[in-house]
């Protein structure tokens, strides 16, 4: 199958560059909080991902990151030596199977968003392969400049885009980290931008909710019509026969012409046809018609598709769902109820605190771990991380 562009995405700055570089959404919440959580250290980060190239154009994707835990500096600048890269590449694979190592992050206090020498140096031997990608972020402002490695340099990259998508690695990966270090959520900026994205993705979940006609519905309408030609053209073609009856019948009621009426309704009834009319009910019931047939088998499929579409309105495979609890269970980390609320029919952030901590004061320590701008937007199925 042809890899295609994700469809829920959201730009930030231009990005006209090459290679098109897309963040999961997991990731920047998780660099946000990291950074957050160690404003006054040196905070760093291995990227973990694919290159691939879409519709001729080079694209990287971020679905994972890997902390740097006590990155060694040197008179202000970090050392990563073949052992660190080592040991980095091992915890990459304790908690992301799939995927490569794309690139790093890094945030030095006190530093602007430029790169030098050394940092060129560490990359051009950590990740050699063209269109990597380095992130530093200005502490300072609180922004990321992107950089890509072509040219033996690192070209500055003008924008990128954060994608959504369900991210299990991730999510987990982020339950283990807050285990370790007891990272808790920082507060958030107001993003307008992501707000209305946001919106719109559950304007189009609840169109997608909706229940659609059912197409058997057209057929009994084109049937009851058929039925009706049917029984009009019959009544045309034994119009000379009722008027015969009707005769006999007035003859009788005068007590007239017995003989005659008798004579006339035997006439009538004897019909030059094969089949009598219990001989007809029999054939009907046993060879249905078409238009019944593709009745129930259209209403067979409309119900196995009901059967298959989740709470969400997207239709899943067996298979996609065998496939996703196995991602889920092959993963690093292991997950406790505490450490998540899969979110129900009906929830809403306030209901859940409740639950979960018998009050609704932890509704934004909740929204600031999951990264959500908007509270009210949360959809049946999707993990919440506890506070």
């Amino acid at each position: 199958m042809e890899q295609q562009f994700p469809k829920n995405v959201r730009q930030i700055g231009n990005v006209s560059d090459s290679p098109k570089i897309y963040v999961e959404d997991y990731v920047d919440t998780f660099l946000n909080q990291l950074c957050d959580y160690n404003e006054e250290n040196a905070v760093g980060a291995f990227l973990v991902g694919t290159q691939i190239m879409i519709e001729d154009q080079q694209c990287v994707y971020i679905s994972g990151v890997v902390q740097m835990d006590e990155l060694p500096l040197k008179d202000g600048e970090p050392l990563v030596d073949d052992t660190y890269v080592k040991k980095m590449r091992e915890e990459k694979e304790k908690y992301f199977h799939d995927g490569e190592l794309v690139g790093w992050f890094l945030a030095l206090p006190g530093r602007k968003a430029e790169t030098n020498e050394n940092i060129i140096k560490i990359h051009e031997k950590t990740f050699p392969k063209t269109n990597t990608v380095f992130i530093i972020r200005d502490t300072a402002a609180k922004e990321e400049m992107f950089f890509a490695y072509k040219y033996h340099d690192l070209l500055e990259i003008g924008g990128h885009y954060i994608y959504y998508e369900k991210n299990p690695d991730m999510q987990n990966y982020m339950i283990t980290k807050r285990r370790q270090t007891g990272m808790t959520p920082s507060e958030t900026v107001e993003d307008q931008a992501a707000k209305n994205f946001r919106s719109i993705v559950r304007e189009k979940m609840e169109q997608n909710t909706r229940t659609k006609p059912r197409r058997w519905t057209t057929a009994v309408t084109t049937l009851i019509i058929v039925v009706a030609l049917v029984v009009g053209v019959t009544l045309l073609n034994n119009y000379d026969r009722m008027k015969t009856a009707q005769k006999s019948l007035e003859l009788l009621a005068k007590g007239e012409g017995k003989e005659e009426a008798i004579q006339m309704v035997s006439e009538d009834v004897i019909e030059k046809t094969d089949l009598s009319e219990e001989d007809a009910v029999d054939v009907a019931a046993e060879n249905p018609s078409e238009i019944e047939q593709e009745d129930v088998a259209e209403a067979g499929r409309d119900d196995a598709e009901q059967n298959n579409t989740n709470d969400t309105g997207q239709t899943e495979t067996a298979g996609s769902i065998l496939e996703e609890e196995a991602v889920e269970a092959s993963s690093g980390a292991v997950l406790c109820e505490d450490d998540f609320y899969v979110v129900q029919k009906g929830d809403t952030l306030d209901s859940i605190s409740k639950k979960v901590y018998g009050d609704i004061s932890h509704v934004d320590a909740i929204c600031r771990m999951n990264g959500l701008q908007d509270g009210n937007l949360i959809f049946i199925g999707q993990k919440i991380l506890l506070p």
